[in-house]
């Protein structure tokens, strides 16, 4: 069965969240403590809902051979772990512009969809050939912009059975179209955001690149067992969870005296750009800066005009 260690949380900064002038009330009851101005996270929570978020994607896959999952995670964090993850478990993704109505006018989707695969056949059945050096120019723009939007969902001809995302405060509207369709959402949900229609919440650093990377990872680990299962006709995860709580766990640091001995410890060299989860010590608060392509969120029916 997949699972994750305490140690494993520990070790990739899970634990860390934002300022504590930067909380969402609603994270309350995920918060263990405050250190040197930084919310800490309870981390044998985490463990706990991490957990049952796997063994829920899991079983989902191991249902149906159809059932699939989107991955979703735009920032910059967040781009290359999504993307490897969610094509090593053979997904879909988005990690560069969520466009509105991607769910909820997913046909309006697929026509843009539709014009990348056929800008693609252009190039290789001789039609583009034939174009003036003018044309295929303006061509080629048209097809690099689409596939910078519509890469990881190229392949999607219907909507996802569930939606895994890093950072709902970014990812809102994700959040807003999975919930209005019914579409199960498994997320990160660090301390300045809402765990609201979160369906399976993870509370947990969404900023540091090892801490999104061990989330994508788990989550792509537990499609891959559940398409496992579902060749084999094996146990299910719950019965899969069970056998592993009958196994001891690796003895590890989970008391308070220990989780806050870990928030005290000199941060990593590594940088998240966006909290202060790995510098505890700095006092200045970093403003958060993206380019306009970062925070521009396009609507699907202006893909398709530009088509």
């Amino acid at each position: 069965m997949v699972t994750v260690t305490m140690k494993e949380l520990l070790e990739a900064g899970v634990h860390f969240g934002h300022q504590v002038r930067r909380w969402n009330p609603k994270m309350k009851e995920y918060i263990f403590g405050e250190r040197n101005g930084i919310y800490i996270i309870d981390l044998q929570k985490t463990q706990k809902m991490f957990r049952e978020a796997i063994q829920f994607m899991t079983n989902m896959i191991a249902e149906d051979r159809g059932k699939t999952v989107l991955f979703v995670g735009t920032k910059r964090q967040a781009q290359d772990a999504v993307r490897e993850e969610a094509e090593r478990s053979g997904q879909f993704y988005v990690n560069q512009r969520w466009l509105g109505g991607l769910l909820t006018n997913f046909q309006t989707v697929q026509k843009s969809i539709k014009r990348l695969k056929d800008l693609d056949v252009m190039q290789t059945d001789g039609r583009y050939e034939k174009l003036t050096k003018k044309e295929r120019i303006k061509l080629d723009r048209e097809r690099l912009g689409l596939e910078k939007v519509l890469s990881g969902i190229k392949g999607m001809t219907r909507l996802p059975d569930s939606v895994f995302i890093i950072d709902v405060r970014k990812e809102e509207i994700a959040v807003a179209e999975a919930n209005k369709l019914g579409i199960p959402v498994i997320a990160v949900v660090d301390t300045n955001c809402s765990p609201e229609g979160v369906d399976y919440v993870i509370p947990g650093n969404d900023d540091a690149l090892r801490a999104v990377r061990l989330f994508a990872s788990r989550i792509a680990d537990a499609v891959l067992e559940g398409q496992q299962m579902l060749t084999e006709g094996g146990a299910t995860a719950e019965e899969s969870a069970t056998e592993a709580t009958e196994q001891p766990e690796v003895a590890i640091a989970t008391d308070a005296t220990e989780v806050e001995g870990a928030a005290a410890e000199p941060p990593s060299a590594e940088t998240n750009g966006e909290n202060l989860a790995e510098a505890p010590s700095m006092a200045i608060e970093p403003t958060e800066t993206a380019s306009p392509e970062e925070t521009e969120t396009e609507s699907a029916e202006t893909v398709v005009a530009a088509s």
